[in-house]
């Protein structure tokens, strides 16, 4: 009996060989094969061991005559105040999507909250965008990082349908920053460099100057 037909002999043909490739290969678990399916327009990465999906820190700036269209949305803040983005047209605008038990939003919270308070006399404005907390986690967030700028609960992520095209559906946390027509200027996909962030807004701030 020759080698290729021999079972002692431990070969197998080649057809069977790649059959068994086959087999496991449709065996994989669905996380396997679900963590190979990104968005092919981001360059975000699946935490398993969080539970979150992270940014890798892209940062990227937006010329004024590239910019879309003016991000538009509203709602009742944590405290329940009234925000809408056309209320605050005319100032630059931050926009940080978080929620309380995401690992790098706790890490970023402090710088967010130092950049605020260094832009805020030059009518610079940051809203919040929670995507998952009541407000009981939320505002005992708030609470432990000295948050003083609003924060508006998405849990139904009507204001990330408004942001779609800009963050992507589960990346946490994402930055935006938007010009005085309201429109994206730059983004950061993933916790800020607060030194990256300042030079974002004061260079959006010095295109009314």
């Amino acid at each position: 009996m020759s080698p290729a037909a021999s079972p002692a002999s431990g070969y197998q043909p080649r057809a069977v060989r790649r059959r068994a490739l086959l087999g496991a290969t449709l065996a994989l678990p669905a996380s396997a094969a679900l963590a190979a399916c990104g968005d092919s327009d981001t360059s975000d990465r699946y935490q398993g061991d969080a539970g979150y999906v992270s940014g890798d820190g892209v940062t990227t700036e937006i010329p004024p005559a590239d910019r879309g269209e003016p991000i538009e949305f509203s709602g009742t803040t944590f405290d329940g105040e009234e925000f809408s983005t056309a209320d605050v047209r005319g100032n630059v605008l931050v926009i940080n999507v978080w929620y309380a038990s995401c690992p790098p939003c706790r890490k970023e919270a402090p710088d967010l909250q130092a950049v605020h308070e260094q832009t805020e006399p030059d009518g610079v404005q940051f809203v919040g965008v929670n995507v998952r907390d009541a407000a009981g986690p939320a505002q005992a967030f708030e609470k432990t990082y000295s948050i003083t700028y609003p924060s508006l609960p998405d849990a139904d992520a009507q204001i990330m349908y408004a942001l779609r095209g800009q963050v992507a559906p589960n990346a946490v946390p994402s930055t935006l920053v938007l010009d005085h027509e309201g429109r994206v200027a730059a983004r950061i996909s993933g916790a800020i460099d607060p030194s990256v962030l300042r030079t974002m807004v004061d260079s959006v701030l010095a295109e009314q100057r």
